[in-house]
């Protein structure tokens, strides 16, 4: 799968044809994908996926995007950038071993369109990974667009989840190795201002 936006090397290739999960009904029969990949949308509401302690039974709102594939997937980074931090979020349901990059570029509102004002540095969360392909990270490291920054990670490490990639942006600088991949129905308009369209560097996927 390639990616038309500004030139972005793909988060994960996608060499087949990929189902686009519909999470907004409360019931798992849609919840097996027929084909090799997925992608799990960015800002839906998922009632009754979230049941773990962890997010207390309000939170169920996504603001990242799923990129699903088998365990053991290449992740690679859509530009250059820095490695933030890495780290293990190891409450049941959550991210796993997770990897954040920091960049300093313009972002685009749109493919193709104006970039967005005041925001020329962000942050990319990349959760439910395997651990052994991204502790060597150290933070600073610099690495190149397209350099393989980790692999999806199986479900008994990756929080429990069938294996895939959560990408989220965030505009302000996380403060732990962890940003709130699903908030409140409350908090929706809040968090939409700081985690922005994943699709911006992961091309228009739906």
């Amino acid at each position: 799968m390639s990616n038309p936006n500004a030139g972005f090397h793909p988060t994960v290739e996608f060499d087949g044809p990929y189902w686009v999960y519909d999470f907004t009904r409360p019931t798992q029969i849609s919840w097996s994908a027929p084909t090799k990949y997925s992608v799990g949308r960015f800002d839906e509401h998922r009632p009754g996926m979230y049941t773990t302690e962890l997010f207390q039974g309000k939170r169920d709102h996504h603001v990242g995007l799923d990129l699903g594939a088998p365990a053991g997937t290449a992740v690679h980074a859509f530009e250059e950038g820095t490695v933030y931090e890495t780290g293990i979020n190891d409450q049941d349901g959550s991210y796993g071993p997770t990897l954040i990059t920091e960049h300093c570029l313009a972002l685009p509102t749109k493919p193709g369109g104006d970039t967005y004002e005041g925001v020329n540095k962000f942050w990319v969360l990349y959760g439910h990974l395997n651990w052994e392909s991204i502790k060597h990270h150290q933070s600073g490291d610099a690495f190149g667009k397209g350099a393989l920054l980790a692999t999806m990670g199986a479900e008994d490490e990756n929080g429990g989840w069938p294996p895939h990639v959560h990408v989220q942006i965030s505009t302000k600088k996380p403060l732990v190795c962890d940003m709130p991949g699903v908030v409140h129905q409350d908090e929706r308009d809040a968090a939409l201002e700081q985690y922005l369209d994943p699709r911006l560097i992961c091309g228009p996927l739906y």
